[in-house]
């Protein structure tokens, strides 16, 4: 063989063993999956007669789907994941304890979701943690507004200014119907209720045995649209929330091996009945597509148990 015929043959083997390479082929299918995916969730927004916003982040492969996710939209009861946080950090802080006692007073009770309003004749005292499972499980108003009373309205959103989260507020207290009717809303976005969600993941945010604590509670099983569209048995730490007009939910989805955030909100609706159905969707379809990478090897194969 001459050096050239040497040369041309080194430099084929070289090419062929680049093109055998697994990680380009596993980039363009991961491509194909990603659009897929985009494709579906656009079509379900696509199909909802209202405004509809949404944050996903795959805490594995650090990837990210966005639809309107800066965008301000009303909370309803999703803000009181930012409640938690708040309770939660100052007791690390030693400002507070999650075992003190709070007494539930008849004056301080308030409509809407829960069970405390019913409770405590002629009295009843609950410890901080009790009043943070009842407004994360039952969505309860007046464990929420026991505890924002607790921890300070305003120092909700100085907490939240200091983690780099300007545009989610809590401007005023649960049912209070004046303060919303001249547009003190509490509000978020996407894009912000997945970063604290993330943060408080990830730890930085929250140290240990609070940050397992407050993901204990909020993974607590409850009737929501994110959690209608996960398999059985895979725990999702999450809040929704319900306005009129208004559907909203944000949680981890701790699916083994391909963790991942979603936070979708809805407004405008046209059909309030339309909210809750879109984002149960949107979850089953993004549940579908990470729980596919989390079985697969880099490309494609599955080998179950069966």
């Amino acid at each position: 063989m001459t050096k050239r015929s040497a040369a041309a043959f080194a430099l084929v083997s070289v090419m062929t063993c680049w093109a055998a390479r697994p990680a380009p082929a596993q980039q363009r299918f991961q491509a194909v999956l990603d659009a897929k995916l985009a494709a579906a969730i656009h079509e379900v927004e696509a199909g909802l007669d209202g405004v509809l916003g949404l944050a996903l982040k795959d805490l594995t492969a650090g990837k990210t789907l966005f639809i309107n996710e800066r965008e301000v939209f009303p909370q309803a009861s999703s803000i009181k994941i930012a409640v938690l946080f708040e309770v939660f950090k100052q007791a690390e802080e030693g400002r507070l304890g999650l075992g003190e006692l709070v007494a539930v007073d008849e004056a301080r009770k308030v409509p809407g979701s829960g069970v405390l309003v019913h409770l405590g004749h002629p009295g009843l005292s609950l410890s901080v943690r009790d009043l943070a499972v009842l407004m994360v499980v039952l969505s309860d108003n007046t464990a929420t507004n026991l505890l924002i009373d607790r921890v300070g309205l305003g120092a909700v959103d100085k907490r939240l200014d200091g983690l780099g989260l300007p545009k989610t507020r809590l401007r005023r207290r649960m049912m209070d119907l004046k303060a919303a009717a001249e547009g003190r809303e509490n509000v978020s976005t996407p894009f912000e209720m997945m970063t604290l969600l993330e943060k408080i993941w990830r730890g930085p945010a929250l140290k240990e045995p609070y940050r397992k604590d407050l993901l204990g509670i909020l993974a607590i099983p409850k009737d929501s649209p994110l959690r209608a569209g996960v398999a059985e048995g895979v725990e999702v730490a999450e809040k929704p929330g319900e306005l009129e007009a208004v559907r909203c939910d944000s949680g981890i989805v701790g699916l083994p091996g391909r963790p991942y955030i979603l936070s979708v909100m809805t407004t405008y609706l046209k059909r309030d009945g339309d909210g809750n159905p879109a984002i149960a969707e949107i979850s089953r379809i993004v549940y579908g597509h990470m729980s596919r990478l989390a079985r697969s090897s880099d490309i494609g194969r599955v080998v179950s148990d069966k």
